[in-house]
């Protein structure tokens, strides 16, 4: 496979996800973003306790 015909094979897979308007409709961009904050929040709190030589 050549360089030419995989950026054509995803240039066409990209222009294809464009028409069905993107991600998935059952997922909130606000429910994933807040539950991504709560998962890097709560691994924050659990290093920064096992961190107790500082």
């Amino acid at each position: 496979m050549s360089f030419h015909s995989t950026a054509a094979q995803l240039v066409h897979l990209a222009a294809e996800g464009e028409e069905h308007g993107g991600g998935h409709e059952s997922l909130s961009p606000y429910l994933t973003g807040g539950g991504a904050l709560f998962v890097l929040l709560l691994l924050l709190w659990i290093t920064t306790r096992f961190n107790r030589d500082r």
